[in-house]
């Protein structure tokens, strides 16, 4: 693990989530920066909301909702499918976590409370994810959104593949 800590800024294409870096910190800057927003904004981080976030910030790979209701019933907290998804849907809305599409799973943000655009490299092997920055309105898909008239709101990139530790494992 390197001891490197500095956050790194939101345009950097460094991708978050296969290198080594000190884990402990990452989750608890990210875990920080989470509850100063949901003050500063009149949010409301409940107990059930802040421990899928912790569980997701535990694992740099994709969990599903019913992966993680299983943990929250390990926990102690309902069993009921409405627990874990209300709790994402708050988690995703407020830009804490993201949905994986391909995977019908969630994670969470390397970059909480920046604006960005992420995009997903996902291990086919091992289901890790990492987070790198994509600028969609600027490349290709840009292109052709303007010469059609189209204003981009939203994008997902996932790309899949292999990670280091399976590539290295091949």
């Amino acid at each position: 693990m390197t001891s490197d800590t500095r956050p790194k800024p939101v345009g950097e294409t460094t991708p978050v989530g296969f290198q080594d870096h000190d884990h402990e910190t990452c989750v608890e800057t990210a875990q920080a920066t989470a509850e100063a927003r949901c003050r500063e904004e009149g949010l409301r981080l409940t107990p059930v909301r802040r421990k899928v976030l912790e569980m997701l910030l535990q694992e740099h790979r994709a969990l599903g909702a019913y992966a993680i209701l299983d943990r929250l019933r390990d926990e102690g907290f309902g069993s009921q499918p409405p627990v874990a998804y209300r709790a994402l849907d708050f988690l995703v809305q407020n830009g804490f976590v993201h949905k994986i599409e391909r995977l019908n799973a969630f994670v969470a943000c390397s970059h909480p409370g920046a604006e960005h655009s992420p995009a997903f490299m996902i291990c086919r092997k091992c289901d890790a994810v990492a987070e790198a920055q994509s600028a969609p309105a600027k490349g290709v898909l840009g292109a052709a959104a303007r010469a059609a008239g189209f204003e981009i709101e939203r994008t997902v990139v996932e790309a899949e593949g292999l990670c280091p530790d399976c590539t290295e494992k091949a």
